[in-house]
């Protein structure tokens, strides 16, 4: 009985956090500052795929999904794909710097430490939330929770291909 209130529970914050946050439609018009300093404006990555994803150092799914988004960068940065991994504002920014280190992220990593990129986004509260932009700017793919490698290697060779 217990596990059948569990999910209820779980299915009820689900349906409410898709009801919280808002559907965007196209990439917000934003720079994202990493945490070596650079600055990468979204809209100078017109014309290429993007996938922006929003992680937490403490967030169990964020860290299973990181193999997978090294998988995807090193598959497909070549042709054309670039990657921001955007950090909850909550993350200490020295947990961030130590992750990527350990983890060897190949990826840009930045920081969001007023919450500006997560409102962008259509106010993210859940990580992970990947967001495949398509070339033209136009968001094409948003997933709560860790998203489907296969989906999403397909959804980035259909962006490829035009």
């Amino acid at each position: 009985m217990k596990t059948k209130y569990r999910y209820f529970g779980l299915l009820m914050l689900l349906l409410i956090s898709i009801g919280c946050s808002k559907t965007i439609t196209s990439a917000p018009d934003v720079t994202f500052t990493t945490i070596t300093g650079q600055k990468i404006a979204l809209k100078d990555l017109r014309g290429k795929p993007v996938i922006v994803t929003f992680w937490a150092t403490d967030c169990p799914s964020c860290i299973e999904e990181i193999p997978h988004l090294i998988d995807l960068y090193t598959q497909y940065h070549g042709s054309g794909l670039e990657m921001i991994a955007v950090t909850m504002y909550y993350d200490p920014p020295n947990h961030v710097v130590d992750m990527t280190k350990a983890k060897q992220l190949p990826y840009n990593v930045a920081l969001d430490l007023n919450s500006e990129h997560a409102e962008a986004f259509g106010g993210i509260m859940f990580t992970p939330s990947t967001f495949l932009i398509a070339p033209d700017g136009s968001v094409v793919k948003k997933e709560i929770g860790l998203f489907d490698l296969a989906t999403m290697k397909t959804n980035i060779e259909s962006l490829l291909k035009g």
